[in-house]
């Protein structure tokens, strides 16, 4: 491809070839195969907002539209239509899960989360719970898997209500603090490293 036929993507591009292989649901990204186009000057901030040329995306729907389409491979993360596939920034996790809803208790406890673009999903073995912690600071930083290796950064507040949801738990002869969803229990804290 010569120099003259090399196309620059942009932003205004990827949406009109998203709008136009939008169908009902997700468009199955995983299963496109285009060739890489460059980067984009498109960021996603660990809050959860989208930049474009370091400007905020102010229109939700738009914001939808790029996250239905956004891929990870590898530890990279890309916008990808049949036709391109462009590289973004996102500096933690592309998603923030905003709220959740607590159906069940013990073991039987349902955990439903909705992010900031409407996606929900329900915590269990499809959609693992986990916990990170900064090495220096000893912060928590909880996650949910969306979709395709796709996590949702847990945002504060639903942290602290998930903390109230929590129960101890026996994992490998270890006692955990953490949540149940779906079957399946999410150690957050060993019991012992609890504040008392």
């Amino acid at each position: 491809m010569s120099a003259q036929d090399r196309v620059i993507p942009s932003a205004e591009g990827i949406a009109a070839s998203a709008r136009a292989s939008k169908g009902k649901g997700l468009p199955p990204v995983h299963s496109w195969n285009p060739p890489f186009c460059g980067d984009l000057d498109m960021r996603i901030a660990r809050d959860g907002t989208w930049f474009y040329l370091g400007t905020p995306i102010g229109r939700p729907g738009l914001v939808k539209l790029f996250s239905s389409i956004l891929r990870k491979d590898g530890e990279k993360y890309f916008l990808v239509t049949p036709v391109e596939k462009v590289g973004i920034t996102v500096d933690d996790a592309p998603f923030v899960a905003t709220d959740f809803e607590v159906t069940g208790d013990g073991d039987d406890q349902v955990l439903t989360f909705t992010t900031h673009v409407g996606d929900t999903v329900v915590a269990g073995p499809d959609h693992p719970i986990r916990v990170s912690r900064d090495p220096e600071t000893g912060e928590p930083s909880p996650y949910v898997l969306v979709r395709d290796n796709l996590e949702a950064l847990i945002d504060r507040k639903s942290f602290y209500r998930l903390v109230e949801c929590g129960a101890h738990h026996d994992v490998d002869g270890q006692s955990w603090f953490g949540v149940w969803s779906g079957g399946r229990f999410f150690s957050i804290i060993p019991s012992e490293d609890l504040p008392d």
